[in-house]
């Protein structure tokens, strides 16, 4: 049987709105700045995925990454990971990291998706898997008290166990009373994380993490700058709360440089990040080895199936980046997310958002 072969790759710019801003310590997300990507194979078959570059500044460098890599791409066969040894291999002396992990992620994404349509079945039975339900928690932004209680609430109808908000107000006070606020509309019964994105000193950490130790949060995100793996390690070992990190972790090298500095008790790798699928497949045999719950970060239509086969899987955040150009084929129904019995990821293109938010 001849092998499916990929024949283009089409990369296009997007910047759509989002419900609520996404606001942190250390500044504001206002829209979504997407690269959605799409991988032609001559099975008929093509492959969706998309990445999303916090900033619209680098939607187009991203875009014409994308496009560029076409021609180490295409021709090759739908084999994810000698596309993910190619690729490593031509990045090898710039760095294979920032925009351009980025990318190549993407790309990755994209030919696992157009590889579980090719089987025609979902993306988790091609990665030995079965859909089932997964725990999620509703992911909110720096919001203060007023709309901190609101999105709480609402989340709390909806049946989430869950909730994460977003803190590093300028006092230990403040944080206080909004953790208080919110801890006041949850209840005993849902969790609630919290997430510094990275706004604090070691020090001011260690102080803060300290006070929220007597409020009963499930976990401290992020306290300090991400590449202070010696700081993160500091901070934990001074708390009782457990620290979650790996958002930012460019690659399962910068994982595993963590898990040796002791940075963490929990973790949660970005899909985009960390590599793609094949990525996060890597990391996800080293959250197993050291005993690390696992959590996905955003993307959580590929995330929701990465996680149906993660040994150590946690919690799948809910946070909706790309809906209003995608078909909603991703479920949430009592604190749970439902993805289905769909050949590949789920990423189907709402082509008149689409053309309505190009940019």
């Amino acid at each position: 049987m001849e092998a499916i072969r990929i024949t283009g790759l089409r990369a296009r710019a997007v910047n759509v709105p989002l419900e609520y801003p996404v606001k942190t310590a250390v500044g504001v997300v206002a829209t979504s700045p997407l690269v959605l990507i799409d991988l032609f194979t001559n099975a008929n078959v093509t492959g969706h995925a998309y990445v999303f570059t916090y900033t619209p500044l680098a939607l187009k460098p991203t875009q014409h990454m994308v496009e560029a890599l076409e021609a180490v791409a295409k021709g090759m066969p739908l084999s994810p990971h000698d596309i993910d040894r190619a690729m490593s291999a031509r990045f090898r002396l710039i760095g294979n990291t920032g925009l351009v992990r980025m990318a190549t992620a993407g790309i990755d994404m994209a030919v696992w998706d157009a590889k579980a349509k090719a089987h025609q079945v979902p993306l988790v039975e091609l990665l030995g898997g079965k859909a089932r339900p997964l725990p999620a928690y509703d992911s909110h932004s720096m919001d203060d008290v007023e709309l901190g209680t609101k999105r709480a609430q609402n989340a709390v109808d909806a049946g989430f166990k869950a909730v994460k908000t977003k803190i590093g107000y300028a006092t230990l006070e403040h944080d206080l009373k909004v953790v208080r606020a919110i801890k006041q509309v949850t209840g005993e019964s849902v969790q609630l994380m919290v997430d510094y994105n990275q706004g604090l000193s070691v020090p001011e950490a260690r102080r803060r993490g300290r006070a929220l130790d007597a409020e009963g949060v499930a976990w401290i995100e992020e306290p300090t700058l991400q590449h202070d793996y010696v700081g993160h390690a500091a901070i934990r070992e001074a708390l009782k709360t457990p620290v979650q990190m790996g958002e930012n972790w460019f690659g399962p090298e910068d994982m595993q440089k963590a898990i040796e500095s002791h940075a963490c008790d929990l973790c949660m790798p970005d899909l985009m990040k960390i590599g793609g699928v094949t990525g996060w497949m890597k990391a996800s045999a080293l959250a197993e080895q050291h005993s690390l719950p696992m959590s996905s970060h955003i993307f959580q239509e590929f995330s929701a199936h990465l996680l149906a086969v993660t040994p150590s899987a946690h919690w799948l955040e809910r946070m909706d980046l790309a809906g209003p150009v995608l078909e909603p084929v991703l479920q949430f129904k009592d604190g749970e997310a439902h993805f289905g019995e769909e050949p590949g990821a789920g990423i189907r293109w709402r082509e008149d958002q689409v053309s309505r938010f190009l940019v």
